[in-house]
């Protein structure tokens, strides 16, 4: 059964970008991949069991919400503790990092991203 990746960023390139660079796993039927460009909106959808992820992959500085402040909101729910996010992010301070790591936050990538690291790090954090 495919696994399913979520994205959420408020640049419509980065996630163009991100679908181009995962577009063979999806087509194996490896990865499921959905996109956002609301955290407010992605985050409303899981907590009302519309939306699930085996991976969510976010943008921190967003207008909506900060990417941060979604993990954690995604942490604190029993259904998502135990699941996977990554950071997609240009943000690479120590104390942003560490924010992170103290959320439960699973890696960080810094934009810009390369495909095949996109597609590794989806690859090694799903055993896929």
């Amino acid at each position: 059964m495919a696994k399913r990746v979520v994205l959420v960023d408020d640049s419509k390139t980065i996630l163009a970008t991100a679908q181009m660079a995962v577009e063979d796993l999806v087509g194996a039927g490896v990865i499921e991949f959905k996109t956002y460009l609301n955290p407010a909106e992605l985050l409303a959808n899981l907590q009302s069991g519309a939306e699930n992820f085996d991976l969510l992959i976010s943008d921190i500085n967003m207008p909506q919400m900060n990417g941060l402040d979604l993990a954690q909101a995604v942490k604190a729910d029993a259904r998502f503790k135990q699941k996977p996010v990554l950071i997609l992010t240009t943000e690479s301070s120590a104390d942003m990092k560490q924010r992170g790591k103290d959320i439960g936050v699973t890696g960080w990538m810094v934009k810009p991203f390369s495909d095949d690291k996109l597609v590794k790090s989806i690859k090694m954090v799903l055993g896929i």
